[in-house]
């Protein structure tokens, strides 16, 4: 563990260190390439009169909420497809294909039913994650392994033990790996939204940054993102995923 900081500490300080030798070898004017320490001033002025904190607060409340919703009904269409023959030649082909859609482009859509409010943000949030958390959920049940229904039908378990107790389970793996997949496709459509209408969120930091030549401040929301991001799958996503693998012995987690 402590091999893996000091490695990563190396890594980010020659990151750094290189950062501002381009900055000093004034490939780019300064207001368009800023040294590390001018975003550093940035964000700490960021978090000084409360812009950051504020702007965090908005951006993570819609994400949250946005993010929640398409996990409960990315859930159950997913559990849906799986299940029934109907549903998976009908919806589930949809679902795969509105998969490949950018979320940018439920954005007129969001604003036609929901006008400028948070609802289309949210809205823009939801079906940027939805799809990606179902087709995993249904992936993950669909390939788990026979032998397990099998071994657990044996042991008499019924229709709905087997399906809580053994099926959901064994998909975990997969399911965790559609909610993470998700989770950065709520952040894209989040920026996306904030970035053409939201006020007071990250996104509206980045527009401001734009409109004003601000690239300190642009490079500063964007590894406030990078931050929050980072941290959420280190003690979410990397947890979770950590207790599977315990769980069913495999990996790391052993």
């Amino acid at each position: 563990m402590k091999k893996k900081i000091i490695k990563q500490i190396i890594f980010y300080s020659a990151l750094l260190i290189l950062w501002q030798v381009v900055v000093q070898l004034k490939f780019w004017p300064g207001y368009i390439f800023p040294s590390p320490f001018k975003v550093f001033e940035t964000i700490i002025a960021g978090f000084k009169d409360l812009s950051f904190l504020i702007a965090i607060g908005v951006s993570l409340k819609r994400l949250f909420i946005g993010y929640g919703i398409s996990i409960i009904f990315g859930f159950t269409l997913g559990i849906l497809i799986s299940k029934f023959k109907f549903m998976e030649e009908t919806v589930g082909g949809l679902v795969l294909g509105l998969q490949t859609l950018p979320s940018i482009c439920w954005l007129p859509l969001a604003l036609l039913w929901f006008g400028l409010h948070e609802q289309a943000i949210i809205f823009v949030v939801i079906m940027g994650a939805l799809f990606s958390i179902t087709i995993a959920t249904e992936s993950g049940i669909r390939n788990v392994s026979p032998a397990y229904i099998k071994a657990g039908r044996n042991m008499g378990a019924k229709r709905t033990t087997l399906f809580l107790e053994l099926i959901i389970p064994a998909a975990l793996p997969y399911i965790i790996s559609g909610l993470k997949q998700g989770w950065s496709f709520a952040w894209r459509s989040l920026m996306a939204g904030e970035l053409l209408f939201g006020n007071l969120g990250l996104g509206y930091l980045l527009l401001m940054g734009r409109e004003l030549n601000d690239m300190s401040q642009v490079i500063a929301v964007m590894l406030m993102i990078t931050l929050i991001s980072l941290l959420i799958d280190k003690l979410v996503f990397g947890r979770i995923e950590y207790n599977i693998r315990r769980r069913w012995g495999v990996g790391k987690g052993i």
